[in-house]
């Protein structure tokens, strides 16, 4: 049976990297295609959605009959950005502010939306990743109270995963290559029957004072008390985790044009 998940929580900030290509030239441009993903992991493109640029600057724009858009002039910064499928519809997304956000790390950031996702189960993934959607087609019908996306091979600076059998028994950035079985993708899907237990472990954590921790931190400590921490595979397919010009390098050689080829 598919487990339909209610929530996705996306932590973090766009972070739009421009590029000059000579002196004059200060600001870049970001680019993308909206979709809408199903729960069985189908796509499909929304034409002419609402699109808004928020940070240094306030940018709207318009996606085209495909879906596509293009905002340019854009200064290099963090950003938020945002797709209104129906500009006059109620909106369905719901924005919470982690005013630390300088200073603290994702567990925080996770720990001011409980609230909102009281009862629900629910994707979180960090909001410096791009990955090809298929990825999650396997993913959302887990049969796992915690699932975590891996990558089989070594990725430097991200998280990664020891495994064993079918559970992920240890997961952290000192792991070393000998003993590492993927990279964790920065994607991960909870389950609402241990939604409870989740958030206790982040409570006590941040009642401790310990907000610059990964939320990962909480899901370890649920690991060693032995509920079963799931994993599925990228399977060969695109992502890239993009915090800065060498990363987005990467993603335009190696990814952006494989989800540009896959997109229709």
């Amino acid at each position: 049976m598919t487990q339909i998940l209610a929530k996705l929580v996306v932590i973090g900030l766009l972070d739009v990297l421009a590029v000059a290509q000579n002196a004059q030239q200060a600001t870049g441009s970001v680019q993308g295609v909206v979709i809408t993903i199903d729960p069985d992991g189908g796509r499909s493109v929304v034409p002419g959605a609402k699109i808004s640029l928020d940070g240094p600057k306030h940018i709207d724009a318009k996606a085209d009959a495909e879906g596509k858009f293009t905002i340019s002039g854009v200064a290099p910064g963090s950003y938020g950005i945002t797709a209104n499928a129906n500009p006059g519809s109620r909106q369905r997304i719901q924005f919470i502010e982690n005013p630390a956000f300088a200073i603290t790390n994702n567990i925080y950031s996770l720990w001011l939306a409980t609230e909102w996702l009281h009862g629900d189960s629910f994707i979180c993934l960090n909001a410096d990743v791009i990955f090809d959607p298929e990825i999650l087609r396997s993913a959302v019908r887990f049969g796992t109270p915690i699932s975590m996306i891996v990558d089989p091979l070594w990725r430097d600076e991200t998280m990664k995963v020891v495994i064993e059998g079918d559970r992920v028994l240890r997961m952290n950035k000192k792991i070393s290559r000998e003993e590492f079985s993927g990279t964790y993708i920065g994607i991960t899907i909870f389950h609402c029957a241990i939604q409870e237990r989740f958030f206790s472990r982040m409570n006590d954590r941040i009642s401790k004072g310990q907000v610059n921790v990964f939320f990962n931190a909480a899901v370890q400590e649920l690991a060693d008390e032995g509920v079963h921490v799931g994993f599925t595979s990228t399977d060969g397919l695109p992502w890239a985790e993009i915090d800065d010009p060498l990363d987005l390098t990467f993603a335009q050689q190696s990814v952006f044009p494989q989800l540009a080829a896959r997109a229709f």
